[in-house]
């Protein structure tokens, strides 16, 4: 069950990932490279250098749990940023778009109410 939603924080993590990877590791990445505690709730989501492959990373009552995607052909379309930053914050809109292929670099969000 995909039990991710809009109330999480996406972070994309910025180098190319080795998708040999399990969740020792990717949890090693998140507290060695961006300096965070991979137990905040945030969700992280790494994808490997060819970008056919990504896996997101998520604490969640009481546990690890690896979501894992391979394409069969295409890449996924990272959005432009900052090499030098750790990662990029993702929307769950812009997630969702990322994993099902669609560009997310060109669109634009239209203003929505949001309460304060």
């Amino acid at each position: 069950m995909f039990a991710l939603g809009t109330s999480h924080n996406f972070q994309l993590y910025n180098h190319p990932t080795d998708m040999r990877k399990s969740f020792d590791s990717l949890r090693g990445l998140v507290i060695n490279d961006l300096d965070q505690n991979p137990d905040n709730g945030t969700v992280y989501i790494f994808i490997n250098k060819v970008r056919n492959k990504v896996k997101l990373l998520h604490w969640q009552s009481g546990g690890s749990i690896l979501y894992y995607k391979r394409l069969e052909s295409g890449t996924f379309e990272l959005p432009q940023y900052d090499q030098e930053v750790g990662s990029l914050r993702l929307s769950y809109s812009q997630l969702i778009l990322l994993i099902d292929g669609i560009a997310i670099t060109n669109i634009t969000r239209r203003k929505r109410y949001q309460k304060k």
